[in-house]
């Protein structure tokens, strides 16, 4: 009994992946690029091509969907984050107008005047609130202190003690409620440290001055690694409604882990923990004979991690050398050429029905390697394998079938809910 639903709308997807989304799907990933930077130094044309659209296209979709042209996104986004930045640090303009994505000051200066009627200078001698952390706050090694805010309520403890326990030594470290890892982005390097501040909406970041060039991008992958854009108030009232309320109760805002790039989420997919101990071993001696050292001054954050342009050189066989596993070298390698070539793009934004074709054309690629990654690289808040076998445990679920007619329920936010029931397997006495 009951009516069918639409075949074409499919209201079983998670949000913004049906057919009939096509358009705000693409308006979104074309925003998502441009808030990263995609246009900063770049045209257009470009960014479409990537996407696989015309400029037109694009410029008529952003103009339906936002009510501004790619051009005037991308400047706004530059503003908000130069006006962060003059409110927040005492950097010299200069550098803030390049960090903000500005190609010349002059040009800066101009766009900021005709915006907020009044210069940057002024902007920065004005009255500021309490809430401004300022870069004095920064810990050590001169960092740059900034903020990014969330929607509470927001698992902070829960989301770095998986990441600690996935951590790769060298790369990042979990200590006393605060991460730290070293970045490589558009070869920029440097380090960066996060923790969340009690009775506070935000995470306090802290960047090393020489990731400013790449701070716009950089501070949009936090925001996906650290998962600071999610809703929790739906997702959890979804799932307490759905039979999880007493693992919603222990766990209010858990938040789903992402990466800082495509290749990372691959790489720990494939070599990282929940990999087994042999493949985890295996990363290990892999980010050590691979990974590019930087003199960070902190000597547990002392390697960069090997990219997939790097990863894709070693080849399958300088990995099996490393102790990874035949198959999971060829896979790693395959995915890594894939990547570098710029054959697969997993950056959130993504079409997920296209980089989950694209991931299973790739030999050796699996259901459930695909889903794992399309979770963590994407974003994607649906994911979920049924197949895997401490999900089901933790479900009580008697198979796979079992447990796929039961997380029926728990569309369209299935990924937090195996992560709830991961977490929870994970305590005394199980879930």
């Amino acid at each position: 009994a009951g009516f069918r639903p639409c075949l074409r709308c499919r209201p079983e997807l998670a949000p913004g992946r049906a057919l009939c989304d096509a358009v705000p799907r693409l308006a979104r990933a074309a925003a998502h690029r441009i808030a990263v930077g995609a246009l900063n130094g770049r045209a257009v044309g470009q960014l479409a091509g990537e996407l696989g659209v015309s400029d037109r296209h694009l410029r008529r979709v952003l103009e339906r969907e936002l009510g501004v042209s790619p051009l005037e996104l991308a400047q706004t986004h530059r503003l908000l984050l130069a006006k962060r930045l003059l409110a927040d640090t005492s950097l010299p303009v200069t550098r803030i107008a390049y960090a903000s994505g500005f190609q010349s000051l002059r040009r800066f200066n101009s766009v900021f005047r005709e915006r907020y009627r009044l210069s940057p200078g002024a902007l920065r001698r004005a009255p500021r609130g309490a809430s401004g952390s300022g870069s004095a706050a920064a810990p050590v090694l001169d960092l740059i202190r900034l903020t990014l805010a969330y929607r509470p309520p927001y698992a902070w403890e829960s989301l770095i003690e998986r990441l600690g326990r996935d951590a790769l030594p060298g790369v990042e470290r979990v200590e006393s409620g605060r991460y730290g890892r070293t970045v490589r982005l558009e070869g920029k390097t440097g380090v960066v440290f996060a923790t969340a501040p009690a009775a506070k909406t935000h995470l306090d970041v802290d960047v090393s001055p020489s990731l400013l060039p790449v701070l716009m991008p950089l501070l949009a992958r936090l925001r996906h690694l650290f998962d600071l854009d999610a809703e929790p108030t739906v997702v959890d009232a979804h799932l307490e409604r759905a039979g999880l309320g007493m693992h919603v109760a222990r766990r209010p805002g858990l938040r789903l882990p992402g990466a800082l790039d495509g290749f990372e989420a691959v790489f720990r997919a494939i070599l990282g923990g929940r990999a087994g101990l042999a493949a985890s071993d295996a990363g290990r001696q892999i980010v050590e004979a691979l990974g590019e050292r930087l003199d960070s001054g902190i000597p547990s954050l002392g390697l960069l991690a090997p990219d997939a342009t790097c990863v894709a050189e070693a080849g399958a066989a300088g990995l099996e050398a490393l102790g990874v596993a035949r198959r999971s070298a060829e896979i790693l390698a395959s995915l890594a050429r894939a990547l570098a070539g710029g054959t697969i793009w997993l950056e959130p934004g993504s079409d997920v029905a296209a980089a989950h074709r694209s991931l299973r054309a790739i030999d050796g690629v699996g259901e459930r390697l695909a889903t794992q990654i399309m979770m963590h690289a994407l974003h994607w808040p649906d994911a979920f394998d049924a197949s895997d076998r401490e999900l089901q445990r933790s479900a009580g679920a008697a198979g796979a079938a079992a447990l796929r007619a039961r997380a029926e329920r728990w569309r369209p936010w299935r990924a937090y809910a195996a992560l709830h029931l991961r977490e929870g397997g994970r305590e005394p006495g199980g879930v």
